[in-house]
């Protein structure tokens, strides 16, 4: 399953200069061509254009996806990949192209999704950064940028495309090489997380209360053992193929079991940044 693509503000704002008014000449997507995408994306319905409005190319994507940001993220994420798919089709990408959309509005979107983990080319090819050839603090970086969308409940960021790991292993394995030089880390996840635990000086449920402990203690366990139990949730099955929960999940679980996995896989790379200062 191809994971959606990232969508916030600066991606947005980069995705509408795509479509810039201010040419002497037409340059397609037209509006007809907009309205297709907007419609295959199911946001018809917070399209200005609709509604009667009179407004130009940039403003009315400006205005769908500022409203899908807030009402519906995934018709957002929908959004700009049927756009750029589009666009890269009616060679908005190629320089040879009378649509080709410019260098600069090609650099902005390539920045805008770089923050987020996505690499796109130069022909219009958009795909999650592959983790696999990244190491130190490079790989620290990018997987921030997964910790970040999965706080947001995107569960495509929870399963790390080209890597058959989830975002927690990939985690605790970068964890264990940064402190013990450790590249050949436990398969057994609760071992594997446990381990990246003790290498930052956090206490897992293994760890008997003491008195007079610190109370951020408490939370380490508590985040250790819900870690340990969102991992129960993946749909091994799955991996590298298709959604990374189990099918008995509710889209709100799922959701919710993202987040988890981004609070606790941000914390490790929090400690991990601290010990590395």
């Amino acid at each position: 399953m191809k994971p959606l693509p990232p969508i916030n503000d600066a991606i947005l704002v980069a995705l509408a200069q795509l479509v810039d008014d201010a040419q002497t000449g037409r340059r397609d997507p037209s509006h007809d061509q907009i309205g297709f995408c907007v419609e295959k994306a199911g946001l018809k319905h917070v399209d200005p254009l609709t509604q009667g409005q009179t407004v130009g190319k940039t403003k009315r994507l400006r205005a769908v996806f500022s409203q899908a940001l807030n009402d519906d993220f995934k018709a957002a994420q929908k959004l700009t990949d049927i756009l750029i798919s589009h666009i890269r089709g009616l060679g908005g990408f190629r320089p040879t192209s009378p649509n080709y959309v410019g260098a600069d509005a090609i650099h902005n979107l390539q920045a805008a999704f770089e923050t987020e983990g996505f690499v796109l080319t130069n022909d219009g090819e958009l795909s999650p950064k592959v983790l696999d050839s990244l190491s130190g603090a490079e790989l620290t970086v990018a997987l921030s940028t997964y910790v970040r969308r999965a706080q947001r409940g995107a569960d495509d960021a929870a399963l790390l495309t080209g890597t058959g790991k989830d975002l927690l292993e990939a985690t605790a394995a970068h964890i264990l090489v940064e402190i013990w030089n450790n590249s050949n880390p436990p398969h057994n996840f609760p071992t594997l997380l446990g381990q990246a635990f003790a290498a930052l000086g956090l206490k897992t449920s293994q760890d008997k209360p003491q008195q007079g402990e610190p109370v951020q203690y408490c939370v380490h366990r508590a985040m250790f053992d819900a870690a340990c139990a969102v991992n129960r949730l993946r749909n091994k099955e799955g991996t590298g193929h298709g959604h990374p929960w189990m099918p008995t999940l509710t889209p709100d679980e799922a959701k919710t079991a993202a987040q988890i996995m981004g609070i606790v896989a941000g914390m490790l790379i929090d400690v991990l940044r601290e010990r590395k200062k």
